[in-house]
């Protein structure tokens, strides 16, 4: 915990007054920012944390004697130890830092593939994956003649729990499913999921891409073998991402790259691997990202989870609500019964595409389009949707700027 002050009662004017990119004009309007599932803004804490590295702290880490070596190992291994109490890993060095959570489930492919998959066996996804939790997949079963096998979903964008059940069997070796939707915002039911593996001694990952930004994450009480999860959704930079794994599964799974830093001795002969976590972190890393992830942890530390749960689901509730007060025919796409504060729908017949690009002339940031889950879209019968996510530092100022722009692109199109 650093020494900021926990924000207390929730200050929303308070809080985007750290986030400098949120006041800006876009096409002469001020900037409303309903993208944040994509990637989320920076509070100052973590820009000038980054500033104050490359200004003073600069140098490699983990082979210097110098002072500025030392400072700065120092600094990132300090981060990889607030990262361990966020999610309250029982050792640090079960933290390992990637590029993101792309490359952590990448990692655990080739890794835990190459360590215990074999031809016939099976790994689990669900309907609602993003791309990268599809396609290492896929290709991990190209090299080792596995098959992949997945959790359907119902048109509300909830998984088919029964279904589930009936797809562990003494074939699978690993469950690897998102924790909170992308593309529609479902929370899946992953406490439940892991216990019904567990039940069968098949280990779980989980892609916690999108989790980690809204509530608070607990690795030991949800006993999840493996989670993935990236800085730039959680307020810090890009490039920068965290793997954890239980040491027991770490210890076996051989590295997925070799260079400096991973290896104990090197001789033309025969290397030898270093300890965790340095096993899995070759060759120089993303230092000032590290750094930075730390100060977002700080700062998201500062304001405090039940806080921010709190303000999102009323900005969630308060959204759906006036899209469908307001139109009668908007379609939110994805009415799980839990969801986060994504709301993903679809305004007449209009492509999702035109909507967008309308509400970014009226300087409000949407995304557009299958949202990497084409499966999702496919199942679904549409082409793509209009995706609205909120953070902490949004308000409903900004959802009632978005009704009116909605407005603006019916008026548009039915003139």
């Amino acid at each position: 915990m650093s020494s900021l002050s926990v924000i207390t009662p929730f200050d929303v004017e308070t809080i985007r007054q750290d986030f400098p990119a949120l006041h800006q004009m876009v096409h002469g309007k001020p900037l409303v920012y309903f993208d944040n599932a994509a990637t989320s803004q920076k509070p100052s804490l973590v820009i000038d944390r980054i500033r104050k590295y490359y200004e003073r702290d600069n140098s490699n880490i983990h082979r210097g004697v110098h002072y500025l070596s030392q400072q700065a190992t120092e600094m990132y291994e300090e981060a990889r130890k607030k990262i361990q109490t966020l999610i309250n890993a029982r050792q640090s060095y079960e933290v390992l830092f990637t590029k993101g959570t792309t490359e952590g489930i990448n990692l655990i492919a080739y890794s835990f593939g190459q360590k215990w998959i074999k031809p016939g066996d099976e790994i689990i996804v669900s309907a609602l994956e993003h791309h990268s939790n599809i396609v290492p997949w896929q290709m991990m079963c190209e090299r080792t003649g596995a098959q992949l096998r997945v959790i359907p979903m119902n048109d509300a964008a909830e998984l088919d729990m029964e279904a589930y059940a009936g797809l562990l069997n003494e074939r699978t070796r690993l469950v690897a499913t998102v924790w909170i939707s992308n593309a529609l915002g479902t929370i899946n039911p992953v406490a439940e999921m892991i216990r019904m593996a567990h039940e069968r001694n098949i280990p779980v990952m989980l892609d916690g891409a999108q989790a980690l930004p809204h509530m608070q994450v607990d690795v030991q009480a949800l006993d999840v073998d493996f989670l993935t999860f990236s800085g730039h959704k959680m307020f810090g930079p890009t490039g920068i991402g965290v793997l954890y794994g239980k040491e027991k599964w770490l210890e076996e799974m051989p590295p997925f790259m070799g260079g400096g830093d991973m290896i104990e001795k090197v001789s033309f002969e025969k290397t030898t691997y270093n300890e965790l976590p340095h096993k899995f972190e070759a060759g120089t890393p993303h230092i000032e990202g590290g750094i930075g992830l730390g100060a977002a942890v700080d700062y998201i530390q500062s304001i405090g989870y039940e806080a921010i749960g709190k303000w999102e689901a009323d900005l969630l509730q308060y959204g759906t609500e006036q899209l469908l007060t307001h139109f009668d025919d908007i379609r939110i796409v994805g009415t799980a019964a839990h969801k986060a504060s994504v709301i993903s729908f679809l305004v007449g017949d209009i492509h999702p595409y035109d909507t967008g690009t309308i509400l970014d002339q009226l300087g409000i940031a949407v995304r557009t389009g299958h949202h990497c889950t084409q499966p999702i879209m496919t199942r679904l019968g549409i082409p793509g949707t209009v995706r609205a996510s909120f953070a902490f530092y949004n308000t409903r100022e900004e959802i009632d700027r978005m009704i009116s722009g909605i407005r603006q692109v019916k008026k548009m199109f039915k003139s």
